[in-house]
């Protein structure tokens, strides 16, 4: 497993700056985050100079205010139009894929008015309608876009692994590629999830990326989370890809992330 950290917790004037330090600080590359109105392939000047340097660029997670399960169908189309150019920018750098909730921040079932202007069903045929359009862009790109389930109070539509993993599996049957995946994120599983183990191995043959933190949505350690239960998880699925941090963090970055790396390198290998 290799460790990444967002962009935006590391100190540094530029990507490369930012690439030096994390290196230092014990992690392998950084995970970019994309903003709407076409500003990701905005950067790509500063993307490319970055990968001749010599920076590992793996992924991309949206920092956007609407995504592809939104209620109004223009903020849907942009969300696609979005994640289409963010998954052929990450493609051209030579990274894995792009991130992307169903929804956040539009509704939750857990806070009034509890019912939502949308049916179930409605909800499934929108998320299917993007991830199908989605997936064949990725598939073609070759790269993959991965589905990261969040909590009940931030999103209503997909909220357990195995949520995303059934939609994953639709388009897969649709499309015959499984360029769809599914990102698991700690904090929000921890929420959902009964048994975090579990919901790792039932989900294990569509997990392509994994988010860090901990309980209290900080780094990692910070909180309560069993870390050697999902790690003793991702080691038995053979998990070999990503683990990215995604949290706020508690103290100054110059000393709290390399002191996650160090909290983490333990649990990276499988003797543990």
């Amino acid at each position: 497993m290799k460790l990444s950290c967002q962009e935006q917790l590391l100190p540094g004037d530029g990507l490369a700056a930012k690439f030096d330090f994390a290196r230092r600080a014990g992690f392998d590359g950084i995970e970019l985050r994309a903003r709407g109105n076409a500003h990701f392939a905005g950067r790509l000047p500063e993307l490319r100079a970055a990968a001749r340097a010599g920076v590992v660029m793996p992924t991309v997670c949206p920092e956007t205010d609407h995504f592809i399960g939104d209620f109004d169908a223009e903020l849907r189309r942009d969300a696609v139009a979005q994640l289409r150019s963010q998954l052929s920018v990450i493609a051209e750098l030579g990274g894995d894929g792009v991130l992307t909730p169903a929804s956040w921040g539009m509704f939750s079932l857990r806070l009034p008015p509890f019912t939502p202007p949308r049916a179930q069903e409605e909800d499934r045929k929108v998320l299917l309608e993007a991830l199908l359009e989605l997936g064949e862009h990725a598939a073609r790109e070759g790269v993959w876009l991965a589905v990261e389930p969040i909590n009940r109070y931030e999103d209503y539509m997909v909220n357990r692994l195995e949520q995303a993993a059934e939609l994953a599996t639709e388009v897969q049957r649709a499309s015959g590629h499984d360029a769809v995946r599914v990102c698991a994120d700690l904090f929000h599983m921890n929420i959902e999830e009964d048994d975090l183990a579990e919901a790792i191995v039932r989900a294990a043959p569509w997990i392509a990326h994994v988010h860090v933190d901990d309980s209290n949505r900080l780094q990692p350690g910070t909180g309560h989370l069993d870390f050697t239960t999902v790690f003793g998880a991702l080691h038995l699925i053979t998990y070999d890809g990503w683990l990215a941090l995604e949290c706020r963090l508690r103290g100054e970055p110059e000393t709290a992330l390399p002191a996650t790396a160090r909290f983490l390198a333990p649990f990276l290998t499988a003797s543990r």
